[in-house]
């Protein structure tokens, strides 16, 4: 299996993580996980992927700030970024692709919302 055969999934609420983890596992896809932005971003130096999947509401660096910093650096600026929120209203999902997702996910998580966000076109 090659990095891009792996996801990164950032929260900083542990369940979600696991949750997350196990739907992408039984998807066949390997996971990393990060509990806040910052440790993301240590992963990414280190790693490639095929996605993130990024919490928006995280203490220290949100998911949007994470993705508008991602979006500005070259290296990640083709990144897939997934948003994984509870946020569903239809102007903070919009203010989310804004930021420059490619996808949004809504807590809580189901199979068929990540399948549809995974096919969801980059861009």
């Amino acid at each position: 299996m090659s990095a891009l055969d792996t996801i990164l999934v950032v929260d900083d609420d542990e369940i979600n993580r696991k949750v997350a983890g196990l739907f992408l596992q039984r998807m066949g896809w390997k996971t990393d996980q990060a509990s806040s932005a910052f440790e993301a971003l240590e992963q990414l130096q280190q790693h490639e992927y095929h996605c993130v999947l990024l919490d928006i509401s995280m203490p220290g660096m949100s998911g949007i700030e994470l993705c508008l910093h991602l979006r500005g650096n070259p290296r990640w600026h083709d990144l897939r970024l997934i948003a994984y929120t509870a946020h569903a209203m239809s102007d903070e999902q919009e203010a989310i692709l804004q930021a420059g997702f490619d996808a949004i996910v809504t807590k809580p998580l189901t199979r068929d919302s990540l399948v549809a966000a995974l096919a969801t076109p980059a861009g």
